[in-house]
């Protein structure tokens, strides 16, 4: 290595010296205590297990529909310690991972999935506002930007392909100047600006909020509660948790990437291990250096790709790139935090904002994400329709779970609805392969992806196939 470059990476190595392995949205003075574990025998009307953000949309919407319902929720750890109060904290209208995902596999409801996308996102922002949601909620939009030219390219042609299509609204394409304009970074050659597709909020405080809600409307939460098994017991089902058990005439599962209690589900979804640094707070001249003054959420357009945002203290959020498969697809705690990663992502920071020099990171984490072949959430009932689930929302859950939660209870209703006549509703994804083909498929896809970013785009005969199998994926 020469000197310059070792030089560089010592920087960059010194600049995560005071980084705590926690995530930056849980380490907060304010954190809610949590409630007590359930200890004894309850019944309900409405179990819902999971206290993320898909099992707190159950709850409090079961409540809004109904506010005689008898719900209780349980959570085998603390509401929102999981994937809830570790992302990015991007809260999307897209209901399908992106519209490009969205029009690939459903491009006869796309329409109507942006519909129902962008009314879902109304929705958030109208429950942050009704039940006094203090999240850090801020309607600052999105942008996409390209940091290679057959990237620029490749924004331009998907720009007129939504024009063409009808499907250009509130998006903008921005050459160089103008993206520079927004967001100062000597590597940004164009950008595709969603001016009201996507909000930016405090996802710790957002779940912390929701519990709130839930319990303000008499939802029983009780939290250190894993849901051990699941079970018919006479004309409802029956949960048994460590100390007790709940029984329930339907059951709402919001397990997401934690093994479902439907064991039949489980192949459809795989852990990928994602990581993020936090920024100590810009100073107002780092700040003025960059820019940024409109706030949005930003993202890189590479498949190995990087997402950045301000938080409301003026810390730069910088996540992505490695996405980490655990052979056997398992879930555990020393996963969480990956110091070779966190430095990868220093030196990617700084070669993105060369002017920010000197800025510390505060925080280094990490968590798993919940995916599918499709990349976006699927739904489905068991138990002869007593029990319904939503996994498989690969990273964007943030708002796609709200409207999870309202397929969770159309179909425990039985009701047809707008929702439940989707075709993304009532088809599954393909379930993963038994390890190690499950490895092997997902690293060599990896691998692929990460040549197609330094061969200008191009994807080779593994990814083609994958696409044509409706596989193919981004990091």
């Amino acid at each position: 290595m020469a000197p310059s470059a070792m030089t560089r990476g010592n920087q960059w190595t010194k600049s995560l010296s005071d980084a705590q392995p926690v995530p930056y949205w849980l380490d907060d003075p304010g954190r809610p205590r949590p409630e007590p574990a359930l200890t004894g025998a309850e019944t309900c009307d409405l179990l819902v297990v999971g206290g993320g953000y898909s099992g707190l949309w159950t709850a409090l919407i079961a409540k809004e529909r109904d506010p005689g319902r008898d719900v209780v929720l349980v959570e085998g750890r603390e509401v929102g310690w999981a994937a809830s109060g570790r992302n990015g904290g991007f809260c999307a209208a897209s209901l399908t991972h992106g519209l490009a995902n969205g029009l690939a596999r459903w491009p006869d409801e796309i329409g109507k999935l942006e519909e129902l996308g962008a009314r879902n996102l109304d929705e958030i922002e109208a429950a942050v506002a009704r039940y006094s949601l203090d999240c850090d909620f801020e309607r600052s939009g999105e942008i996409d930007v390209a940091t290679e030219p057959h990237q620029a390219a490749e924004l331009r042609e998907w720009y007129q392909e939504l024009e063409r299509r009808g499907l250009a609204e509130g998006i903008e394409f921005l050459d160089t100047g103008a993206v520079r304009e927004q967001v100062d970074s000597p590597t940004f050659l164009a950008g595709l600006h969603d001016r009201r597709g996507v909000a930016m909020l405090h996802p710790a405080k957002l779940a912390w909020g929701l519990k709130r809600a839930c319990v303000e409307l008499g939802v029983r939460v009780y939290e250190h509660t894993p849901a051990l098994a699941l079970k018919p017991y006479g004309a409802g089902m029956v949960v048994r948790t460590p100390y007790g058990s709940v029984r329930a005439r339907r059951v709402a599962l919001g397990t997401n990437i934690f093994p479902n209690l439907v064991k039949r589900v489980r192949p459809f979804t795989v852990p990928v291990y994602d990581y993020a640094l936090m920024t100590e707070p810009l100073t107002a001249e780092q700040l003025a250096s960059v820019g940024w003054k409109n706030r949005q959420g930003l993202g890189d357009s590479a498949n190995q790709f990087h997402y950045f945002r301000l938080s409301a203290d003026n810390r730069v959020l910088w996540g992505g790139y490695d996405a980490i498969y655990p052979y056997g697809g398992r879930v555990r705690a020393e996963y969480d935090d990956r110091p070779e990663t966190y430095a990868k992502l220093a030196e990617h920071f700084f070669t993105c904002f060369p002017q920010l020099e000197g800025v510390r990171f505060s925080h280094a984490w990490g968590g798993a994400i919940d995916t599918c072949s499709r990349f976006s959430a699927f739904f489905g009932s068991a138990h002869h329709g007593k029990v319904a689930y939503a996994a498989g929302y690969t990273g964007l859950g943030v708002g796609a779970t709200r409207f999870g939660a309202e397929v969770m209870l159309d179909l425990l209703a039985g009701e047809r609805t707008e929702r439940t006549e989707l075709e993304m509703v009532r088809r599954k994804p393909l379930p993963f392969p038994p390890e190690p083909f499950a490895w092997t498929g997902i690293a060599l896809t990896k691998w692929s992806l990460a040549r197609a970013d330094t061969h200008g785009g191009r994807r080779n005969l593994w990814l083609k196939a994958m696409d044509r199998l409706g596989l193919g994926f981004d990091s």
